[in-house]
């Protein structure tokens, strides 16, 4: 069965900074393209970042440039992302998820399960 459990989100003050854990299993983790997304309140849910399967390339939403690194750990099958310099704007509920694919330019469609999400909060 494959699941996804996120971990790691919690309320930060503005600039602050938090590290977000996807736990795999079910799949191989390096044998798919990740992705992170977001979902603030009253928004559509949002990809922010992506990694290739071979972790060769990755992909950042304008909004995070600079500031999130996203990352991966096939030995724990974990994927991570480390925010930086968090903004209030950055306060959502954030997943993890299997995507088509992942190039420089954006995420293809996901599928399979979502996980239950972790809440980030940033206060100003």
């Amino acid at each position: 069965e494959v699941q996804l459990v996120e971990s790691g989100g919690g309320l930060v003050q503005a600039g602050g900074s938090l590290r977000l854990s996807c736990a795999a299993s079910g799949f191989t983790l390096n044998a798919n393209a990740m992705t992170w997304f977001r979902q603030a309140p009253g928004k559509e849910r949002e990809g922010v970042s992506c990694i290739s399967s071979t972790g060769g390339v990755t992909y950042y939403a304008n909004s995070v440039k600079g500031r999130f690194t996203i990352s991966r750990d096939s030995s724990k099958s974990t994927m991570y992302l480390q925010m930086n310099s968090l903004k209030p704007e950055d306060t959502a509920v954030y997943y993890c998820a299997r995507v088509t694919y992942c190039n420089t330019y954006g995420m293809g469609p996901r599928f399979g399960p979502w996980g239950q999400g972790t809440q980030v909060t940033v206060s100003s």
